[in-house]
C-alpha cells in the first residue's frame, strides 16, 4: 500500500465518524437560521445604541428612498456575516467533535501554491471580465418583466450600498474596508461555502465536482445580485477546485481575497485621483483574442496548480 492509498483509507475512517451528510446539512441549515436571527438582532442593538431611532428607520426604507449611515451599515454587515456565515460552519465542526483546522483543512500552506493562486487570479481577469458585461446586459422575456424589473430593484440597491461603503477619505477608511470587503468575507464565505457546504454536499453526492458547482451556485444566488450572477458563480466554482484539488481551505480563502481586494483598492486608486466610482462600471478595452489568451492561462495554471498540490501533499505526507 502506497503513503496516497495509505492516507485515503485514514481519511476515509476519519469521515466514518461523523454525522450523515444529510444531517450535517439539516445542522448547518439550523445553524445558519439561528446565527442571522441572533447576529440581526445584535447589529440593531448596536446601531440603536451607537446611531437612534431615526438611522434604524432610514436603514429600513434603503429599497424606497432612504439613506443609510455609513458606520451603521458597516455595524450591519460585520455582524451579520460573523453569525451567518462564519459561526454555523465552526459550530458544525463543534457538533462533529472535530477540530476546525483538520475538519475544514486549515492546515499550514505552501507559499508556492499561495503564489500560485495569485497568478490565477491575475491571468483570470479578463475573462471575468467579460463574464460579467454579458451578465449584465441579461434581457429577460416579456413575460418576465416584472421578475426583471425586481432583479433591477435589487441590483441598484445593492449598488447604492456598494458605492457607499467604498466612499473612502484616510487611510482608516481604506484599512476598514479590506477587513470588511476582502478579509472577512474571505475567511467567512470560504469556510462556510468551501468548507462546510461544499464538504457536505461531496459527501452527500459522492462526486466532488456536483459538489462544487452546488455550492458555488448557492454562493453566487445568496449574494442576490443578479446581474453579476454568473461571474460570481465561476468564482465560486474556482475557489471549490482550489479547496477541493489542494485540500487546504487557505487557498480559496487567499483567492477570494485577492478578489475582494483588488475592488476595495481599485475604488481607493480612483478617489486618490478624482476618478468617479461609477467608472468601474465601463468595461476594459481588450482585444477578442486577450480573453482567450486569459482563459487558456487560467486552466493551464489551474492544472499546474492541482499538480503541484499532489506533490506538495505528497512531500508531507513523507515528512
Amino acid at each position: 500500500m502506497n503513503i496516497i492509498e495509505k492516507d485515503q483509507q485514514e481519511n476515509n475512517l476519519y469521515i466514518q465518524q461523523e454525522n450523515s451528510p444529510y444531517l450535517q446539512f439539516l445542522m448547518l441549515l439550523a445553524f445558519c437560521i439561528l446565527g442571522f436571527i441572533v447576529s440581526s438582532i445584535l447589529a440593531v442593538v448596536f446601531v440603536y445604541a451607537l446611531y437612534g431611532a431615526d438611522t434604524l428607520s432610514s436603514m429600513m426604507s434603503l429599497s424606497s428612498g432612504g439613506t443609510v449611515n455609513r458606520g451603521a451599515l458597516q455595524i450591519l454587515l460585520i455582524v451579520t456575516s460573523l453569525g451567518f456565515f462564519l459561526v454555523p460552519p465552526l459550530l458544525l465542526s463543534i457538533t462533529e467533535k472535530k477540530n476546525p483546522v483538520a475538519f475544514y483543512g486549515l492546515r499550514r500552506p505552501d507559499f508556492k501554491l499561495f503564489g500560485v493562486v495569485f497568478l490565477i487570479m491575475l491571468v483570470s481577469m479578463p475573462i471575468m471580465e467579460l463574464t460579467a458585461m454579458l451578465n449584465q446586459k441579461m434581457v429577460l422575456p416579456e413575460l418576465l418583466k416584472p421578475i426583471e424589473e425586481w432583479m433591477k430593484s435589487k441590483e441598484d440597491e445593492a449598488m447604492q450600498t456598494t458605492l457607499l461603503l467604498l466612499k473612502m477619505t484616510s487611510i482608516k477608511d481604506f484599512l476598514m474596508n479590506l477587513f470588511m470587503i476582502a478579509l472577512l468575507p474571505a475567511v467567512a464565505e470560504e469556510l462556510m461555502f468551501r468548507g462546510g457546504v461544499q464538504r457536505t454536499f461531496t459527501r452527500w453526492f459522492n462526486n466532488p465536482h456536483v459538489a462544487i458547482w452546488t455550492s458555488a451556485i448557492i454562493f453566487s444566488a445568496i449574494h442576490m445580485q443578479f446581474y453579476g450572477f454568473v461571474p460570481r458563480l465561476l468564482l465560486g466554482a474556482g475557489f471549490g477546485y482550489i479547496y477541493y484539488f489542494s485540500g487546504n481551505l487557505w487557498y480559496a480563502m487567499l483567492g477570494h481575497f485577492l478578489n475582494n481586494a483588488y475592488a476595495v483598492c481599485a475604488a481607493w486608486y480612483m478617489q486618490k485621483n478624482n476618478i468617479p466610482l461609477s467608472a468601474t462600471d465601463s468595461p476594459i478595452n481588450i482585444a477578442w483574442y486577450g480573453y482567450i489568451i486569459s482563459f487558456i492561462l487560467t486552466v493551464m495554471i489551474f492544472i499546474y496548480f492541482k499538480d503541484l498540490s499532489k506533490k506538495e501533499y505528497y512531500e508531507r505526507r513523507m515528512d
